[in-house]
């Protein structure tokens, strides 16, 4: 059997890096050859350097595939190792890399999609989900359904293969876990980076809403971002200082989440939603938005609530029914952390990668 190459230029670290890290290291440990090309400015090459993955860093642009010497020296840099499948991350990725690995007779060309956004159907997409890409991997359901959203005929149905991110069922809470606020005794509690996608804009305008009914509910936002200084202003000019908090970075997601008493998520889109699972396993009823993914990890009416995309008066009805409703609050945790352990393991999921990449096996 040969070499798996694992290909992924993002610099920043996410869901999609995490994997590619994941399944890198799972295959490596079970004795299969291994490589991963990773950004050199990355923050998955820096944890590379962690292991002994082997690994080659890269510097490319969304660019980079009109430049022949980048094609030479990628091409060059591959041939070294005897690879059978290689696994795509970004569009740049594909570009660049699928045109290098089909050069040299690479014979799967795997595409893992993370993202539950439509891929538009454009000239350059056609062309290489026809001629280059030869499968493709998703992370959930809504995620395969995107990829075709567009144009039906971008890529065969029957080649596009869901296999979820799996979570660590033996991360756990430190079981002491202080309440966030004592003051309020009711704390929803956000997790994610602060951009657009995130959408945590929403929950400042949902504790204006919460306050304006009379609730003593907080909400505590971790994560940084590029909207930080935006959505500290929205606090101030709201007037909800008394309950918004914007946390920082959380080192320690699962102790973060344990501390509060609903874990809400106001994204727009997600691939697969890796927070709200941990949420679930740290037994947390849950509110969302009934998009992307959410329905496959969130079950409406047993494990939380989804509601419609940036609904707020829908979105402030689930946050009260569960705060007028303990019980239902414990069933709801009860059941969502069942779904994710009977769904979701990562031991399980990270065999059938092993499988797919290895064997081919749907």
């Amino acid at each position: 059997m040969g070499c798996v190459c694992f290909f992924n230029t993002a610099i920043a670290w996410g869901g999609g890096e995490k994997w590619h890290l994941d399944a890198s290291s799972f295959l490596h440990g079970n004795g299969h050859q291994v490589l991963v090309v990773a950004h050199v400015k990355s923050v998955l090459l820096e944890k590379l350097k962690e292991t002994d993955i082997p690994c080659i860093s890269i510097e490319i642009s969304n660019t980079s595939f009109l430049n022949p010497l980048k094609h030479i020296a990628l091409r060059r840099a591959l041939r070294k190792y005897t690879i059978d499948t290689i696994v795509m991350n970004l569009s740049r990725d594909i570009k660049i890399a699928g045109a290098c690995a089909k050069a040299i007779g690479i014979k799967r060309i795997i595409y893992r999609r993370g993202s539950a956004i439509p891929i538009k159907n454009t000239f350059l997409n056609r062309y290489y989900f026809k001629y280059i890409i030869t499968e493709v991997l998703a992370n959930s359901l809504a995620t395969k359904r995107t990829v075709l959203q567009r144009n039906p005929n971008l890529f065969p149905k029957e080649k596009i293969k869901v296999l979820y991110n799996g979570i660590d069922l033996s991360e756990k809470p430190r079981e002491k876990s202080e309440s966030l606020s004592k003051e309020t005794g009711f704390t929803l509690i956000n997790l994610g980076r602060l951009e657009v996608q995130k959408n945590q804009q929403f929950l400042i305008y949902l504790a204006k809403e919460l306050k304006n009914r009379g609730l003593p509910i907080k909400t505590y936002i971790g994560g940084n971002g590029r909207l930080k200084e935006a959505l500290q202003q929205k606090i101030s000019e709201l007037g909800v200082e008394d309950r918004v908090e914007l946390a920082g970075f959380i080192e320690h997601p699962f102790d973060f989440i344990s501390k509060g008493d609903v874990f809400v998520l106001p994204s727009l889109w997600e691939g697969f939603g890796y927070v709200l699972a941990e949420a679930a396993l740290c037994k947390k009823p849950i509110v969302a938005f009934d998009v992307s993914s959410n329905p496959e990890l969130v079950i409406h009416g047993k494990t939380g609530f989804l509601v419609k995309m940036n609904d707020l008066n829908d979105f402030a009805d689930a946050v009260e029914k569960l705060y007028h409703n303990p019980s239902l609050s414990n069933q709801m945790a009860e059941k969502g952390l069942a779904h994710i352990t009977q769904n979701f393991d990562r031991n399980k999921n990270l065999k059938e990668i092993e499988a797919y990449l290895l064997h081919g096996q749907y």
